[in-house]
């Protein structure tokens, strides 16, 4: 996979099956099994530390599982999370841990939050560092929130995002995720911009569809969110199951869009 492959599956309408990855065993299934872009994102801290939200992970941390896919990795696209802290004190600082992320084998960086990081987007982007946003319920910003809160719900919240949303492709940015907005708000971004929109919590409208893969595997323990899907339930192996959710995400039959939130 490349940015000009994923760009193509894109230009044509086919959804990006989408899926979080933090090691090498999982990468290599999840990579047999057809998976488009393996996230590793800084959830890692959540799922495979036990932390209650992503604010403690590390740059460190993240190197070191953004190593551990792409050791084991062959096609998929990797985009590795940029953690709290590591690109809010300046362009320099994000391009500084952006190349670290780069060197240890991602093939883009993601970071959080519009309107204040365009700057370093477009900072890293100029560099030759491709850049995915991340927008609507953003983990890092948790407590600013007000905890795991459907965004974009009232007209003046949506057309500030839209707006964040153009700064990004503006500035250079090739990918969006959005999370927990309502499905007409995803669907709207979706048609507005002209890069891929990539879903969770936000609806069957976006360009393709993310989730954790020990959500979408039944491992998770405690509150798993609302839309997500089990896909062990039919039996059969974990690949068997991610060979589901690719399918099912490509012919528009994941996520139900009459199911929301957390």
């Amino acid at each position: 996979m490349t940015l000009h492959r994923l760009r193509e599956i894109y230009s044509r309408g086919e959804k990006i099956a989408t899926l979080t990855c933090y090691d090498a065993t999982f990468a290599r299934v999840l990579d047999d099994a057809g998976v488009d872009v393996l996230l590793v994102g800084d959830s890692a801290g959540m799922v495979m530390g036990g932390e209650t939200t992503t604010l403690n992970v590390t740059m460190d941390a993240m190197v070191y599982h953004t190593q551990c896919v792409a050791r084991a990795n062959r096609y998929a696209w990797v985009i590795a999370d940029l953690p709290f802290g590591s690109y809010h004190e300046s362009s320099k600082q994000a391009l500084r841990n952006a190349t670290r992320l780069i060197q240890a084998g991602a093939h883009m960086v993601k970071l959080e939050g519009g309107g204040w990081t365009a700057p370093a987007v477009r900072f890293l982007v100029e560099r030759g560092i491709p850049v995915c946003g991340h927008l609507g319920f953003t983990p890092q910003s948790v407590h600013a929130l007000g905890g795991f809160r459907i965004q974009g719900r009232d007209p003046d919240a949506a057309e500030i995002l839209a707006d964040q949303a153009q700064a990004l492709v503006d500035a250079g940015a090739e990918m969006l995720v959005i999370e927990l907005v309502p499905t007409p708000v995803g669907t709207a971004l979706t048609k507005a911009l002209r890069i891929p929109v990539i879903g969770i919590g936000a609806g069957s409208g976006c360009s393709g569809q993310v989730l954790v893969l020990q959500d979408m595997i039944g491992l998770t323990r405690g509150n798993v969110p609302r839309f997500v899907r089990n896909f062990m339930i039919e039996g059969g192996s974990v690949e068997d199951a991610i060979r589901r959710y690719v399918t099912d995400v490509k012919a528009g039959r994941f996520p139900d869009d009459t199911v929301h939130g957390y």
